[in-house]
């Protein structure tokens, strides 16, 4: 599990090599600074958001699957999923990237986290996970235990050649909690 910051309400997977023009804030703002803008490289595949409009840390799984062999959550995870996105559509150059929306650009951050991701078209789905309602789950001071569940998992397994209906919103769930 990975810890992924924002302080602009949005975290993302997204393929580095398509926001190479993006090198300071103004090339940033001009390309993600409004929800169409995101949106725009959604539809393009470049982006896929992790966004609930909040702004924190939060524990981020990312599991990749392959033709042969995708990937699913886990029984555990399913049991805590308290909504999932429908499929967003990701090309992969090689590399995909996890970071808060503001970090997305031509130079990683620090705390941007680096996956492996073979060129390809792929699918990409999100769950919330109410990891604090699994018993054991929340620390006396109200942090999460050792083993406590994230509160996202991003499964990406390659797209269907026919699966061509993917989701636009900038907003990840339609609605949370039903």
């Amino acid at each position: 599990m990975s810890t992924v910051a924002t302080d602009a309400g949005m975290l993302a997977l997204w393929d580095p090599q398509s926001f190479t023009s993006i090198v300071d804030y103004d090339t940033w703002d001009a390309q993600l600074g409004e929800d169409e803008d995101v949106e725009r490289h959604i539809r393009s595949g470049a982006l896929a958001p992790i966004n609930i409009r909040s702004d924190g840390a939060f524990g981020v799984v990312v599991r990749i699957g392959g033709v042969d062999q995708p990937v699913q959550l886990t029984e555990r995870e399913s049991r805590h999923c308290l909504v999932t996105s429908d499929a967003y559509l990701l090309h992969s150059t090689g590399k995909v990237w996890l970071s808060g929306i503001e970090a997305v650009g031509a130079e990683a951050w620090s705390e941007t986290v680096r996956f492996d991701l073979p060129v390809g078209r792929y699918s990409v789905v999100i769950h919330l996970i109410a990891w604090e309602d699994e018993p054991g789950s929340v620390n006396e001071d109200g942090s999460p235990s050792e083993t406590a569940l994230s509160d996202f998992v991003a499964i990406i397994n390659p797209a269907a050649p026919q699966q061509d209906n993917f989701r636009s919103a900038a907003v990840t769930f339609d609605r949370l909690g039903g």
